[in-house]
């Protein structure tokens, strides 16, 4: 069986890259034996300019995008529904925060240091777009990770300091000077984009024809 290593670069606050993961997961259960895909999780910080106290969801789309609020509404209707299809819990997406999630991703740094970064995002997820809970708050993120076995107390330690600061900091350089400038982004081999989150067959499409590349140059 051939083996592809997906990088994918992702924030925790962004819709499409928790659908795109999905659509993923449902695109490697479509490949069935043919490929077997080691997936790797990159931070991306889609607000870093938010502040500490976060910012209405509604009220922050329609300044970035420059569209009205009753627009932006509807567009997350849109994005809840393509969620629910794949049994995503988005029910609070509308009553969430926009955040900078910069001590989010220092606590993914150690949560994939003891190899749950995967599961920890998923849960942040969850969190985020099914309970609008804060995802840069320590309590919330020393609960989950005390869920998956980690260190809650470590946890709070960590958004209390600096800790792996400089290593979050140099991974969003590097995914951002190979030209990375929206999440979801699929990066495979080292060597292929798949931006957005497309639809499972297109992803299953797109690995194939991957790894039939890689065959033929091997």
């Amino acid at each position: 069986m051939q083996t592809l290593k997906i990088d994918l670069v992702s924030d925790v606050v962004c819709p499409w890259c928790a659908i795109g993961d999905a659509r993923l997961q449902q695109a490697i259960t479509q490949l069935d034996d043919e490929i077997d895909v080691q997936l790797e999780w990159h931070p991306f910080l889609l607000n870093p300019d938010v502040p500490d106290d976060g910012r209405d969801i509604l009220e922050h789309l329609s300044a970035k995008y420059g569209r009205s609020e009753d627009e932006m509404k509807a567009a997350q209707h849109e994005i809840m529904a393509a969620a629910n299809e794949l049994g995503l819990n988005f029910d609070r997406a509308l009553a969430r925060r926009s955040w900078n999630t910069f001590d989010t991703h220092r606590v993914l740094a150690y949560a994939k240091e003891q190899g749950c970064d995967g599961a920890f995002n998923r849960a942040l997820f969850a969190a985020y777009f099914g309970r609008a809970e804060n995802p840069t708050d320590a309590n919330v993120l020393a609960t989950i990770g005390a869920s998956l076995g980690l260190d809650g107390e470590r946890i709070r330690e960590i958004v209390a300091g600096e800790a792996y600061a400089e290593q979050v900091e140099r991974e969003v350089a590097h995914w951002q000077s190979l030209g990375v400038s929206s999440v979801p982004s699929f990066i495979v081999d080292n060597q292929y984009l798949l931006a957005g989150a497309q639809p499972p067959a297109t992803l299953a499409d797109a690995l194939r024809q991957i790894a039939a590349e890689r065959s033929e140059s091997a």
